[in-house]
């Protein structure tokens, strides 16, 4: 969908996009397919997309994919993509109860396609479904684009890649390393589950309405070897929150509201972590492994 025909659709349904809503739509050609190409796609894939719009990367998607679910939070749009793709009403086999809004396409050479009309950060946190044997690729929304990747991060089957446009900064934070100024709870609140691939910027110039800021496509690979047991991530989430409470307090200080000072001098010690250090300064490996030594001592 080229820019022209996205002012035209707009025009004739006489739709005015909300800001709140991140509706900045990419219609730049070249970058939708760069991101379709990040996910690898092939007809065996499962893909999840977050805020489809009109439409365009879905279109890719699902000429790629074998089975696409959409969410979109816009009822206006739910409705054009409906008649865009000639859906029907029903649910897909195995899926969740659908909600109201949900269609399917009819069976054709294009993959199976579920759209919900729902708050996508609200179903995540309320199916619980299991991803992973599926991909994100979307769009996000920049106001959202965060606790969306937490929650399927943190999810007990979290997706095996995620490829996600959203806000430059947003996406700085996801791909620092320890050394980097973007680096924080974020960074490492994904990264625990994701290995940071590759990442690329797309101009502002290439979305409509322009937003304000440039944007960036990143690439996350599920780790095939995890770094910590489920059973230990609410403390990794728990110690990275505190730590970087206050980014400019000793670590070992701000630790000490949640465990006696004793387990954590001793923990710091062993692990070679100076008691004045602050929590900006540990890498992921060094936090990884302070979570193992006080979920251990309890």
């Amino acid at each position: 969908m080229t820019l022209t025909e996205m002012r035209a659709v707009l025009a004739k349904r006489n739709l005015q996009l909300t800001k709140s809503l991140g509706q900045n739509f990419l219609h730049d050609g070249n970058q939708l397919r760069r991101i379709a190409d990040a996910a690898g796609l092939t007809k065996t894939d499962k893909v999840l997309e977050i805020g489809p719009g009109l439409g365009p990367l879905t279109e890719l998607l699902l000429a790629r994919a074998g089975e696409v679910f959409a969410i979109e939070k816009d009822g206006r749009l739910v409705e054009f993509l409906q008649e865009h793709f000639g859906l029907k009403s029903g649910s897909p086999e195995g899926s969740a109860e659908p909600a109201e809004g949900e269609v399917l396409v009819e069976e054709d050479e294009r993959a199976a396609f579920g759209l919900l009309h729902d708050d996508a950060l609200v179903f995540i946190k309320r199916e619980q479904r299991d991803w992973t044997d599926w991909k994100l690729v979307a769009n996000l929304p920049y106001s959202v684009a965060s606790p969306i990747l937490v929650e399927l991060a943190q999810s007990h089957g979290c997706p095996q890649r995620l490829v996600a446009t959203l806000q430059l900064e947003v996406a700085k934070r996801l791909m620092a390393t320890v050394k980097d100024d973007d680096y924080g709870v974020l960074t490492l609140l994904v990264q625990l589950r994701y290995e940071a691939r590759d990442w690329f910027k797309i101009p502002c110039e290439c979305f409509f309405p322009v937003p304000e800021v440039d944007s960036a496509c990143v690439v996350l690979e599920r780790r095939a070897v995890p770094l910590l047991p489920e059973a230990q991530h609410a403390t990794f989430e728990k110690i990275v929150k505190r730590a970087f409470s206050q980014r400019r307090k000793m670590m070992l200080k701000l630790l000490k509201q949640d465990w006696p000072v004793e387990k954590l001098t001793a923990a710091f010690a062993e692990l070679n972590i100076s008691p004045m250090e602050r929590g900006e300064k540990l890498s992921l490996e060094q936090f990884v492994a302070l979570t193992k030594k006080l979920f251990n001592s309890g």
